[in-house]
C-alpha cells in the first residue's frame, strides 16, 4: 500500500513539474505569434495568405508542410530566388530577420499550426533549427 501511494505521489509530482509536449508547443506558438506579428505579418499578412504573385502564402502551404527544413532555412537565413508554393512560383527576396534558433523554432511552430496548417503537434525545437545549414 505504501509503495502504491509513493508511486502515485511520484506520478503526480512528475506531471506537475515536467512539461508535456502539448503545453510546450502551445507556449512556443504563443511566442511565435508575437515574433510573426513583429517580423512577418507585413508580407505574409495577418492570416498567412501572402500577396498574390509577390509573397507566398503560409496558410495551407505545401512548401511549409512538405519541406519544413527549407522553411526553417528561409526564416533563419533569408531567401533569394524562385520557390514554388501551392503550384505558383514566387521570386522575391526575403531578408534574414536576425532571429535566434529558439525564435525561429517558435515562429515555425506558430505557422505550422495556424491557418489550416497542421504539424500533427510535432514540435520544432531550437536544436532542430541549429542543425539547418545555410546551403542545404
Amino acid at each position: 500500500m505504501k509503495l502504491l501511494l509513493l508511486l502515485l505521489s511520484g506520478m503526480i509530482f512528475c506531471s506537475a513539474i515536467l512539461p508535456n509536449q502539448d503545453d510546450t508547443l502551445e507556449k512556443s506558438m504563443a511566442r511565435g505569434k508575437t515574433i510573426y506579428t513583429e517580423n512577418c505579418i507585413n508580407c505574409h499578412m495577418a492570416k498567412g495568405e501572402g500577396v498574390v504573385e509577390t509573397f507566398p502564402p503560409l496558410a495551407k502551404s505545401d512548401y511549409l508542410l512538405k519541406t519544413p527544413a527549407k522553411a526553417i532555412q528561409a526564416i533563419k537565413f533569408g531567401l533569394q530566388g524562385p520557390i514554388r508554393v501551392n503550384g505558383a512560383t514566387y521570386d522575391n527576396a526575403m531578408p534574414e530577420p536576425g532571429l535566434d534558433e529558439q525564435e525561429v523554432a517558435d515562429v515555425m511552430n506558430y505557422i505550422l499550426n495556424s491557418w489550416g496548417n497542421s504539424s500533427d503537434k510535432k514540435l520544432i525545437t531550437a536544436l532542430q533549427v541549429g542543425d539547418v545549414k545555410a546551403n542545404q
